[in-house]
């Protein structure tokens, strides 16, 4: 916690963080071009806030990509922030939810990464991702997820379908590439596609998740993300059923 507290306490880290907010991937340059401080300066402040675990990177090429990763803010608002405010009250003071714009562009460059450390091993993590019965008990929207062959339809309280998955690469116990076919409005609805990536590291896992080619208007699937992620590192670290649904 301290040294989210250090890196939260510098306005420049800030307001990185907001850009960040604002447009996710960002590279050094188009953060450099945004402030009033060297290179050198940018620099330094993004260390801190990786070190915080604040932020996430992903090389492309000759580049650096940057990454807001809202997983140890929302820890900060469980521990220190939700006991004293109600729920509905924190959410809405500090919404996390990433603005995702632009046309849907096949790309190396994921719109949306964020990571986070899971005491677990790797094969429970995995059987986790892979078991839909497993996952049921984390996701925070479906209690009922059927798989067929390589596709997981994620079926809403009321009989609906959320969202069709449907796995197009494995490998076994470290990444998981699949195709995101959103239902939650209708039929016609943009498919864009996310990764999963599993990194043993001793007593916990490192578990990443890269969504790509995001349409334009569905920028509801980062604050997705971040609740399902929650959910999963509850569940595997205390074996209890874990939704961090909206309005729970």
């Amino acid at each position: 916690m301290d040294v989210i507290f250090k890196a939260l306490n510098d306005a420049a880290r800030r307001e990185i963080l907001d850009s960040l907010r604002q447009k996710d991937g960002q590279s050094l340059s188009d953060l450099e071009a945004q402030f009033d401080m060297t290179r050198f300066g940018v620099m330094k402040h993004l260390a801190v806030l990786e070190e915080a675990k604040l932020i996430t990177t992903k090389k492309v090429g000759r580049f650096k990509h940057h990454y807001l990763n809202a997983l140890p803010l929302q820890e900060v608002i469980d521990r220190w922030i939700e006991p004293l405010l109600a729920k509905p009250v924190a959410q809405g003071v500090l919404n996390l939810k990433q603005r995702l714009e632009g046309a849907a562009n096949m790309t190396d460059t994921p719109d949306f990464r964020m990571e986070t450390y899971i005491r677990c091993t790797q094969d429970a993590l995995w059987d986790a991702l892979t078991d839909p019965e497993l996952e049921a008990q984390y996701h925070f929207a479906c209690d009922k997820i059927t798989k067929d062959g390589n596709t997981l339809t994620y079926h809403t309280p009321d009989g609906g379908v959320m969202l069709v998955c449907t796995e197009t690469h494995q490998e076994p116990k470290t990444l998981i590439s699949s195709t995101f076919e959103p239902k939650w409005e209708g039929p016609d609805m943009v498919k864009s596609r996310f990764d999963y990536l599993i990194e043993p590291q001793g007593a916990f896992c490192k578990f990443a998740v890269e969504h790509y080619d995001i349409p334009a208007g569905q920028d509801g699937v980062a604050d997705g993300w971040q609740r399902m992620a929650a959910g999963l590192k509850t569940f595997l670290e205390t074996g209890e059923t874990a939704k961090f649904g909206y309005g729970g």
